[in-house]
């Protein structure tokens, strides 16, 4: 059974720094693709970043960095120069063959998300 905890969202002033984690668990870690998508208010969910391919959606490009520790599992999102327009709830996502910023919005599976909120 695929599990994904995400933390580490909160405020922040624009300018900011967050970093968020995921913790995995259920699944071999190394066989699977994974990222984070977000969603803001109203806005369809889209994929910001792929620790796979690593890619990065042009928004977040230069400002955001994904990497995992293999062994605790766990992937993150440092977040740096943080916008207004980056407010969003984020999710982490896993795929066994979906791959790539652009597609990890259609994951098999995901976390709870974790709120981002950049004033």
């Amino acid at each position: 059974h695929v599990q994904l905890v995400e933390s580490g969202g909160g405020s922040v002033q624009a300018g900011g720094s967050l970093r968020l984690s995921c913790g995995a668990s259920g699944y071999t870690y190394s066989r699977y693709c994974m990222g984070w998508a977000r969603q803001a208010p109203g806005k369809e969910r889209v994929g910001v970043a792929a620790i796979d391919s690593d890619g990065y959606a042009d928004s977040v490009k230069g400002r955001f960095t994904i990497y995992k520790d293999r062994a605790k599992n766990t992937l993150y999102l440092q977040m740096n120069s943080l916008k207004p327009e980056d407010t969003a709830m984020y999710y982490c996502a896993a795929d066994p063959f979906l791959c790539g910023y652009q597609h990890i919005q259609r994951a098999a599976y995901w976390g709870q998300g974790t709120q981002v909120t950049v004033s």
